[in-house]
């Protein structure tokens, strides 16, 4: 089918080269000229794992090209995938849903008789409603759809070659029997397939992002107790996560989520509740917004205490500056955060990251960064752990401790061998595992 992505960001720049490896006829629209441009050449504007391979490919088989036209996206087919970011409006909790506007609005006078505008956005539900009525003042003859996307950054491609579920919300038959059609080589494998209404669709993504930021608060608030009862918070979720109704997955204690969906999505569904008349049922929403970013104070604070009580003078080395492993991505980084609080209270901090060193010099250049580990460590008073790369495993404990001032690491992430670094004569700390080592105690 042809088909054109609007929004070649994260989303739709995967979203784009997964449907033309799958056979499709894909256009990327941006309003970026240098993105599209990159992109024309083959080069992605992130990191995900294959994604550069996957996109040359597709680029020069002809399937996948790339545009900044809008009218020549509508002359150039009948369906359009929406993926426009949603931020937070400016001092405020809510989405910001300009941008989907604009493009429903920028197109709708151009639109082929019959087509189908999806819409891949995380929103407020309600705006498939919405924007339909405003598409039909203009082109009656069109409709719109939403179909969310459930990625997670570093197994983008992948969640889309083969994801865990494939939901639309869907006003008619016939933009089912598309949708259907768009997807029919991962329905053939098996992918669960739900079709709703689009309020339905809307709140699917936003509850499981919801419900997935709950549950890693709740193990950051056992964490806390766990600091102040002098238990392991690692062997609790051990312990809790052997109970099937629970699972383990999403209940790894450590530093808190970040990125570009978590923080915002869940203010963003607040604060719809509230506008809706339920704030009430989901306010709790608000204290796992509060638990994660609490836990970047605790860091910091456990950080302070294990340098003497003052960043002053004292030289911090970083692990991690993207807000997850396999990943480029710095927006709402809690590494990153935490690295930049600590320097503005008088600490000399440099920072390491596998991928996202450049993302992150241009979001706050006053950190100084290195893609050497020894380099960052280098007559480190303390070494931070902020970020959960594979590599940072890897490490030898034996051949660091040579380069640091001070053997004294702090694991933000719970993932390091705590034994293999005690064996080396390191103090190795953690939060909620007083017990680690005498160093901090809450």
């Amino acid at each position: 089918m042809r088909m054109t992505v609007i929004g070649t960001g994260y989303v739709g720049v995967v979203h784009a080269a997964c449907m033309a490896d799958i056979g499709h006829e894909v256009l990327g629209v941006d309003i970026d000229e240098e993105r599209v441009a990159a992109l024309t050449a083959g080069h992605a504007p992130i990191y995900e794992a294959g994604l550069n391979a996957l996109l040359a490919r597709t680029v020069k088989s002809g399937r996948l090209r790339f545009s900044t036209s809008t009218t020549e996206a509508a002359r150039f087919a009948r369906l359009h995938f929406v993926c426009v970011g949603t931020p937070q409006v400016p001092g405020g909790e809510a989405a910001d849903t300009r941008h989907v506007d604009a493009v429903v609005d920028g197109m709708a006078p151009h639109l082929q008789p019959g087509s189908l505008i999806v819409g891949k956005s995380t929103v407020p539900v309600g705006t498939t409603a919405r924007l339909a009525a405003r598409l039909q003042a203009v082109a009656p003859h069109s409709e719109i759809a939403w179909n969310p996307e459930f990625l997670r950054e570093g197994f983008a491609v992948a969640d889309t070659r083969r994801p865990e579920r494939i939901v639309v919300g869907v006003e008619s038959r016939r933009a089912e029997a598309t949708l259907r059609e768009i997807y029919e080589p991962m329905l053939i494998s098996g992918v669960p397939f739900f079709s709703t209404d689009p309020a339905t669709a809307e709140l699917v993504k936003v509850a499981s992002n919801a419900f997935l930021a709950t549950k890693i608060s709740f193990i950051n608030a056992m964490a806390e107790v766990c600091d102040a009862a002098g238990a392991d918070v690692v062997t609790l979720a051990e312990a809790v996560g052997q109970d099937s109704r629970i699972g383990h997955r999403f209940l790894q204690p450590g530093l808190g989520f970040g990125g570009s969906c978590f923080p915002k999505d869940i203010r963003a569904f607040a604060a719809r509740a509230e506008e809706l008349g339920v704030g009430d049922s989901i306010a709790f929403l608000h204290q796992v917004d509060e638990i994660n970013t609490r836990q970047r104070r605790r860091t910091v604070d456990m950080a302070r205490n294990l340098v003497g009580g003052s960043f002053t003078d004292r030289r911090i080395a970083v692990l991690g500056a993207a807000f997850k492993p396999e990943s480029d991505d710095v927006r709402d980084s809690p590494a990153l955060d935490v690295a930049a609080s600590i320097r503005r209270v008088g600490a000399e901090v440099r920072v390491h990251d596998p991928e996202a060193v450049d993302n992150a010099r241009r979001k706050f250049p006053g950190l100084q960064y290195t893609l050497d580990v020894p380099k960052a460590c280098e007559d480190a008073d303390l070494v931070l752990h902020l970020t959960a790369w594979p590599e940072y495993r890897e490490i030898s404990p034996a051949e660091l401790g040579p380069v640091v001032r001070s053997r004294k690491i702090l694991d933000a992430r719970d993932t390091l061998d705590a034994a293999s670094w005690q064996s080396a004569g390191w103090t190795l700390s953690a939060l909620g595992r007083p017990r680690i080592s005498g160093a901090y105690a809450a």
